[in-house]
């Protein structure tokens, strides 16, 4: 029993051996001269500054207001590329009516169009939200239609054959073997949403973690910056975490790499 739980200690201990490599040699290289400690300031200095921002409750603000804002134009993107996903893909009339302009839209990227959103949206969070609409709605829309063509061709033959009507077609067979396609972009669309956004606060915003990057950046708190950066990547891996999670309570009948994170 105490030789099975330091195994897996050990395990788990090995995979994070590259991170403690990592911020190791993050600490060490500004303090023996390899980094110039004003630009990249020790680990230790970094993760200092990290808890002065909580503390001061800085922090706490500018993630609740970047959260509020990736939240706000993933789910608008949930909720329109889904439905649009399952439809263009079981309908093949209307998928080579949409695919060329569909396959031209998203070959231009979200943070080209930030001009055009602020000009149309304005500055406030109206484009903010557009524009995280517009770059993540593609991963989910395209691995909706993927997930619709790719579900097995007898399933749906064998359903028919006991019939099954349209809708009870859709809701049993054709959504079920979708979903973990459908899961995928929603993954992909996830990380997506934070980093569009901290981009776009870093062009026109005052406030949120693109801002206080950009503004730490400016006012040459370098230990700030990182802080953010930081905060960032934590919170991409809670997020991630917490939709591996969602997967495998919703798809326990199916145990695929892709929900178990593994991919």
């Amino acid at each position: 029993m105490i030789s099975n739980l330091i195994k897996k200690i050990g395990r788990k201990l090995y995979n994070l051996l590259a991170i403690f490599v990592f911020l190791l040699i993050w600490e060490v290289a500004p303090r023996i001269g390899l980094a110039d400690p004003i630009f990249v300031p020790p680990f230790s200095k970094v993760v200092y500054a990290f808890f002065q921002l909580i503390l001061s409750g800085e922090m706490l603000t500018d993630v609740l207001i970047s959260l509020q804002r990736a939240l706000l134009g993933f789910g608008i993107a949930l909720i329109i590329a889904v439905p649009l996903g399952l439809i263009i893909g079981w309908f093949d009339r209307v998928e080579k009516f949409l695919d060329p302009l569909l396959q031209t839209f998203r070959q231009t990227s979200a943070l080209a169009l930030l001009p055009v959103f602020i000009l149309i949206f304005g500055i406030g969070e109206v484009s903010k939200v557009a524009i995280i609409f517009w770059g993540v709605q593609w991963p989910i829309l395209l691995n909706t239609i993927s997930g619709v063509k790719t579900v097995d061709p007898i399933l749906i033959k064998s359903a028919r054959s006991m019939g099954a009507s349209p809708i009870t077609l859709f809701v049993k067979v054709i959504l079920p073997g979708a979903f973990p396609s459908i899961f995928t972009g929603i993954r992909l669309s996830a990380t997506s949403a934070i980093l569009i956004l901290i981009a776009a606060e870093m062009i026109g915003a005052n406030s949120g973690l693109g801002f206080l990057i950009y503004e730490s950046q400016v006012k040459i708190e370098i230990p700030n910056m990182y802080a953010a950066i930081l905060s960032i990547a934590i919170l991409g891996l809670v997020v991630n975490y917490l939709l591996v999670l969602l997967g495998k309570r919703i798809m326990r009948w199916n145990d695929t790499s892709v929900i178990s994170g593994k991919e």
